[in-house]
């Protein structure tokens, strides 16, 4: 027997009927989540469970398709969108050419700017000119993305902003454990 999808025994009497436990418990029988299974069809649920798969394993079932030049121009439509949340995706992408982030490093929406700083694509130079980015946001996201040169880390531990700070030295916590 199944109550609402946990296994329990005991609830039910060797004729069907509700425990005594239950009864005090206040059920009187009617609608209910309890579902009846025998024992062999308890078994056979438990023998065809899915297989849990690994992140590896579930990518090699379902590869990427191939970046071909037609995403890489949707992109760069997309990238001069008005909607800044339409290049926010665009500066979150794995597939955002180098020269097109450095485009949208310049965005006047800091959303954007905070999108491309915290992709690990983001080539080095663009991540180097965010560090002196006006917005705290934007370089707080720099400061967690672990793909950013030591250099700019350098800079951003002596950030005028205190909360820039402890994101640096939260990050240089995490990689001394």
């Amino acid at each position: 027997m199944t109550l609402c999808g946990e296994q329990r025994d005991g609830d039910f009497d060797d004729t069907g009927r509700v425990s005594r436990r239950w009864e005090r418990a206040g059920y009187r029988g009617g609608m209910s989540c309890i579902r009846f299974n025998t024992p062999a069809q308890r078994q056979a649920m438990r023998d065809h469970r899915p297989v849990m798969l690994t992140a590896e394993q579930a990518a090699a079932l379902h590869p990427a398709p191939p970046v071909t030049a037609s995403k890489i121009a949707r992109l760069r439509l997309l990238a001069a969108d008005a909607n800044p949340k339409i290049r926010e995706s665009v500066a979150s992408s794995p597939n955002t050419p180098a020269d097109l982030f450095a485009v949208l490093a310049t965005d006047p929406d800091e959303g954007v700017r905070s999108c491309v700083a915290r992709n690990e694509h983001s080539p080095c130079e663009v991540l180097r000119d965010l560090a002196d980015d006006e917005s705290e946001r934007v370089r707080g996201f720099l400061a967690v993305n672990f793909f950013v040169p030591a250099d700019v880390m350098e800079r951003l531990a002596d950030d005028q902003s205190e909360t820039v700070r402890a994101l640096v030295s939260w990050k240089g916590a995490l990689a001394d454990a």
